[in-house]
């Protein structure tokens, strides 16, 4: 055998092997776990402490990353925060840190755990991904020295990091990721110098890390996708419900069906913070989720999915630019939605088209409701423009969402109960963007798996009467190019957007509860 026949003979062993080793599909676990908090104080406790804590969430995942093994998983998703929780500032975080080094390393912490010193919650996961032959996903915080050399060295002489760590079901770290889009209070955290997009491979397609807020911004989430071409993202997070359009489950899908990718979203629990919603979401439709703000418990779910999910190319203004404005004349007024202004005109028959424009958008409704009941009233909003409360982002929103009340100036208040079905629904917008999320949320805060359908020229339409009443049907598009920039540091962004938040909320509360008292 010649050495061109024997190099040839290699390259299609290997092409063969590992056509027999990739999966066309695999299940997904994620994990909503109900956090083991410390005590409420930002005093920094002794390292033995901390460890006492993080192992007692330990154990709570070890048996959910058993059960979803024994059930078939390849991979399982837990929760950012979900080991030691999100009480803490610089000083007190600082004893549940370890330090994590770069994947390339080649490190199985199981088989040597003091290789990069003591890192005991990294051999732990290790072997928790070793012994059950699974695909382990967690967040830890992470290290990493510093000194006055470093003009960006904080003060205390090191970097903290939000991180995600994944190990594969050999225990082997395969991937590392540090947050990049910190949410206002996570001040006991650093922001990465340069954003990290971050994959690993596996038999069963590609996958990228983001960490809760990150969702929000293109770096790195629309990046993984549209640059590095991952198949899944595996999201960690602790999120807090804010209705109409930013609850978990709802955003979630939303966006795993605007991006085509599958994702799997796993949530902390903890109802008095609204941190409930957890998903297993591939394009075309949500496969599992979990919403509860009754009980206390954590919930694991496991589904199937493609391991190369298909996507549909959507040309998200191509309808909505055909169609005629209808002029809507006195019947239009302003509401708040989240503390963006929008324009909404009110549905005000059975069955109907409305047309409703701000700015460079206009959003087009085709409706047929079950019945026109006299105690709800719902409307078509449209809002273009730059949101900066806990951050700042430019969106385009279509939306047809339920009012509180029976009062006009409740429109894009909280509501997570409706009465009122529909038939049938055709939703579209002249977005200017081609990252739009479509949701459909039901009463009771539910998704509507296999109701509804995107099409190929942008309409977001019903494929039968809904099976339950509809709290919203939203088109959410995001205008990354759009985004207000700035040389402030993000700390200094962190601070100013909390003062504001501080300022705005009560004043808002207080008009509104002056407003509606009588």
């Amino acid at each position: 055998m010649t050495t061109s026949q024997l190099l040839a003979y290699v390259a299609i062993s290997v092409f063969c092997v590992l056509e027999v080793n990739s999966r066309d599909t695999f299940i997904a676990a994620v994990y909503e776990h109900a956090v083991i908090l410390p005590n409420a104080t930002l005093i920094s406790v002794p390292r033995k402490e901390a460890l006492v804590l993080m192992n007692r969430n330990l154990d709570v995942l070890e048996e959910a990353i058993t059960s979803a093994a024994k059930q078939g998983a390849h991979i399982i998703v837990t929760p950012e925060d979900g080991i030691y929780g999100w009480k803490f500032n610089r000083e007190s975080i600082y004893p549940y840190l370890e330090d994590i080094p770069d994947p390339q390393v080649d490190w199985i912490p199981c088989i040597h755990p003091n290789r990069f010193g003591h890192t005991p919650v990294q051999e732990r996961l290790s072997c928790l991904a070793k012994d059950n032959s699974i695909y382990v996903v967690a967040n830890i915080g992470d290290k990493k020295p510093c000194n006055a050399s470093d003009l960006q060295c904080p003060p205390d002489g090191r970097y903290q990091y939000n991180t995600d760590v994944v190990y594969d079901s050999q225990g082997k770290l395969v991937a590392r990721y540090h947050k990049q889009n910190l949410f206002m209070s996570e001040d006991q955290f650093n922001v990465p110098k340069e954003p990290e997009v971050v994959t690993f491979n596996t038999t069963f397609g590609r996958f990228g890390i983001i960490t809760c807020f990150d969702i929000l911004f293109h770096d790195p989430a629309v990046t993984l996708v549209k640059d590095f071409h991952v198949d899944t993202i595996v999201f960690p997070t602790a999120w807090m419900n804010v209705l109409p359009h930013l609850s978990a489950i709802e955003f979630h899908s939303a966006w795993a069906m605007g991006m085509g990718v599958n994702f799997l979203a796993s949530n902390t629990h903890h109802i008095s913070k609204k941190m409930t919603g957890s998903g297993i979401y591939a394009p075309d439709s949500p496969r599992a989720f979990y919403y509860d703000m009754k009980t206390k418990e954590g919930k694991l779910l496991l589904s199937q999915l493609d391991s190369h999910p298909k996507h549909l190319v959507v040309n998200w203004t191509s309808y909505a630019s055909g169609m005629e404005a209808l002029s809507t004349g006195n019947q239009e007024f302003k509401g708040t939605v989240f503390f963006d202004g929008f324009s909404f005109v009110e549905l005000r028959g059975v069955t109907g088209n409305y047309t409703v424009c701000q700015k460079e958008l206009c959003c087009h409704l085709s409706y047929k409701m079950s019945e026109k009941r006299s105690d709800e009233i719902y409307a078509l909003g449209a809002f273009d423009g730059l949101h900066t409360v806990e951050g700042s982002y430019h969106l385009q929103i279509c939306t047809l969402l339920k009012c509180k009340t029976t009062n006009l100036h409740t429109c894009g208040d909280s509501v997570e109960t409706a009465s009122t079905r529909f038939d049938m629904f055709s939703l579209s917008g002249t977005f200017g963007t081609q990252y739009v999320f479509p949701e459909v949320l039901l009463s009771g805060i539910q998704l509507a798996p296999g109701e509804f359908q995107v099409s190929s020229d942008g309409r977001l339409f019903s494929l039968k009467p809904l099976s339950g009443p509809v709290l919203t049907v939203t088109l959410f598009g995001r205008m990354y190019e759009k985004d207000h920039t700035t040389n402030a540091s993000p700390d200094l962004i962190s601070q100013t957007l909390k003062v504001m938040l501080i300022v705005i909320t009560p004043i808002v509360y207080l008009l509104r509860h002056r407003i509606f008292s009588f």
